[in-house]
């Protein structure tokens, strides 16, 4: 539907185009709604799985993030980001909600690298020593602030900017979060390095 390129200007025709999709859907056009579906699927889904770790449970998540919308679209308001940045607002409570009534004991599961593929444009790159493979299991012993913080700035590709308009923070309260989440996480990644050393059991979440 939209290819993602970083430019202000693709960007630009990008909301401009979303925008119409959003003002049928609104009208109640399922057509419209299910362009907006098709494209923000992957990515909520994504956010919830690397949050929740179990792929029925994400899988569930994820369409209830999108019921929800379809029926509260109305009350959405336009302000000046993709309209994925609600749609992660309503994930964000509905992951909450989920471990508020769950008392499963989640296991870990397989998951697709490219599916969960860190950017790799940033000098922070997580330091680069960060394996994908144990930082997901390792970013679910965070807190769930920290997590959304680090899924959004290194998984989604969002800017400081955005993930402040989503979590309802200033973009100063956001670089904080992130600092001290990478530091927890680079600390918890080498406690499991030094498990790993001795044969022991790796952290599970």
């Amino acid at each position: 539907m939209w290819h993602e390129i970083d430019s202000p200007v693709i960007r630009s025709i990008m909301l401009e185009e979303e925008k119409k999709h959003i003002q049928r859907a609104k009208g109640g056009n399922k057509e419209a709604f299910g362009l907006l579906y098709d494209h923000y699927l992957p990515k909520i889904y994504r956010f919830i799985f690397l949050k929740v770790a179990n792929r029925a449970e994400a899988e569930d998540l994820a369409h209830e993030v999108f019921l929800n919308a379809w029926q509260s679209i109305y009350r959405y308001k336009d302000e000046g980001f993709p309209f994925s940045s609600w749609l992660y607002q309503i994930a964000k409570n509905g992951v909450i909600d989920f471990y508020r009534t769950s008392k499963k004991n989640i296991q870990l599961e397989a998951v697709n690298e490219e599916l969960v593929k860190i950017n790799a444009n940033y000098p922070e790159n997580l330091e680069t020593a960060l394996a994908l493979e144990k930082l997901q299991k390792i970013i679910r012993l965070l807190k769930p602030e920290y997590q959304d913080v680090l899924i959004m700035r290194f998984v989604e590709d969002m800017s400081h900017e955005e993930i402040a308009a989503i979590l309802n923070k200033s973009e100063g309260a956001v670089r904080l979060i992130q600092h001290r989440a990478l530091k927890e996480l680079k600390s918890l990644y080498e406690k499991n390095s030094q498990l790993n050393d001795y044969g022991t059991t790796t952290l599970e979440a």
